[in-house]
């Protein structure tokens, strides 16, 4: 096989593979075999038809077209393998030369455009020093979270004065344009001040006693009509306020397992210690991930940022064609930096020669399952037979090639003290019994065959 590699752009290639007869002909007996189980001759049992006789019957060209269709994306598969490209998408094939009968001196010849991950060089890492910030966690920390229990116990109160900054109102609302209802709802529950509703709605709130309306304009936030002005009727149904109960060993009994104050507050900064850790790991891996492509250019496909921004506009509601400027250009720098980050994690799993295990998969997939509250086995279920293993797979090997990358590097707090991670990133000694990523689909994909049965 002769193939011919040509740069169309930095992550975009055109193969030019030419077939050697010996290669295309294990192809073609396995056409005749093919179509040797689907046709009727006199003489022989379906099946048993000699290749020459299925040649004759149907004709030197169809059993080629039979070939072909099998023959070219194997390869294209070694060919990729064999000038060392790594595919970030399916590629556009288009077929040259097709020899149409034995012996014409014709090689199968086609061509392959395809966007590929592209080359660069990474830092050292066992020479890298990384800086994150030391954990802190404050008074005000721990007495924030307090506030947020002690509202959980509180108890909504009616009260009579008009509606104030922090009360909890319950209301109607019916948004008209040109004198036209377009959207009405009775019996919101609102917090004034929450912002969390339309621009507008807590200065028309305030000073309203129950059972007033009044009026107030405001771009409309979802909807048919999203972003258009509309006027908007509210109607106050009623005014809460919430009581919350002392702070006291008592709340503590009703609250938590802690029988004092001073033993609740203790568990709850040992708690907020904790997610400061957690807010520390996260720190270090972005600071990490910055720090080893500084001063590395990594250019993007072209064809799957335009698919990857396509989908971030459709995730924001919009299409490409009803966009507008500001939202193309949020979905276009969201998916720049999320294929960005992939080729580095992807280049950084190539490096670490990354080993992704049955368990390892299945662990993924089952927290995966986990944080949509879904059951494990159904959610795995659905993945294999969705085709989606593949790409579980390689997520696994990102995660795992960048923790592995990670635990080469020394990690300081700003006064420079080394900072231990391990608690966060594992050890070495957990990869010892992994398999190779190639097979691990078909594994998992075997034991979710077998549990299902």
């Amino acid at each position: 096989m002769k193939i011919s590699v040509r740069n169309l752009e930095p992550t975009k290639v055109r193969l030019t593979i030419t077939v050697d007869d010996d290669e295309l002909e294990t192809h073609l007996d396995a056409a005749r075999k093919s179509i040797a189980n689907q046709i009727n001759v006199p003489g022989f049992r379906r099946g048993h038809v000699p290749g020459k006789i299925v040649d004759q019957r149907v004709g030197y060209a169809a059993v080629v077209g039979e070939a072909v269709n099998e023959a070219v994306p194997q390869f294209y598969n070694d060919a990729i393998e064999e000038k060392n490209l790594r595919p970030m998408d399916q590629p556009k094939l288009d077929l040259k030369d097709v020899p149409q009968k034995k012996d014409d001196g014709v090689k199968l010849k086609f061509t392959a455009e395809v966007e590929v991950r592209p080359k660069f060089d990474l830092p050292k890492l066992d020479d890298m020093v990384v800086e994150v910030a030391q954990p802190e966690v404050t008074d005000e920390d721990v007495n924030t979270r307090l506030e947020a229990l002690q509202q959980r116990f509180g108890t909504l109160v009616s009260v009579d004065h008009p509606a104030e900054q922090g009360n909890y109102v319950n209301i109607d609302l019916d948004a008209a344009i040109n004198g036209e209802s377009v959207d009405a709802q009775s019996g919101i529950s609102y917090q004034i001040g929450a912002g969390n509703m339309l621009d507008g709605i807590d200065e028309a709130l305030i000073g309203l006693s129950a059972g007033e309306k009044t009026t107030f304009k405001s771009a409309l936030a979802a909807g048919e009509h999203e972003g258009e002005e509309a006027e908007v009727k509210v109607t106050l149904n009623s005014v809460k306020t919430m009581e919350l109960p002392e702070l006291d060993d008592d709340f503590a009994q009703d609250a938590s397992e802690f029988d004092t104050l001073d033993d609740l507050k203790a568990d709850i900064k040992k708690q907020a210690e904790a997610d400061a850790e957690g807010r520390q790991a996260n720190d270090a891996r972005d600071a990490f991930l910055a720090q080893v492509v500084e001063g590395i250019e990594i250019p993007v496909p072209k064809g799957m940022l335009a698919a990857h921004t396509d989908e971030h506009l459709r995730n924001m509601g919009v299409t490409a064609d009803k966009a507008t400027a500001e939202q193309k250009k949020e979905a276009s720098e969201s998916a720049e930096k999320e294929l960005r980050d992939q080729i580095l994690l992807d280049t950084l799993a190539e490096a670490m020669d990354v080993q992704v295990s049955q368990s390892d998969v299945m662990n993924f997939l089952a927290s995966v399952a986990q944080q949509y509250g879904m059951d494990p086995n159904n959610f795995i279920n659905s993945i294999v037979q969705g085709g989606q293993l593949p790409s579980a797979v390689q997520e696994v090997a990102r995660s795992k090639g960048m923790l592995m990358a990670m635990r080469q590097v020394t990690f300081k707090d700003n006064e420079g003290n080394v900072v231990d991670l391990s608690r966060f990133l594992g050890t070495d000694d957990e990869e010892e019994q992994s398999v190779a990523a190639a097979s691990a689909a078909a594994e998992v994909a075997d034991e979710v065959a077998s549990e299902s049965k």
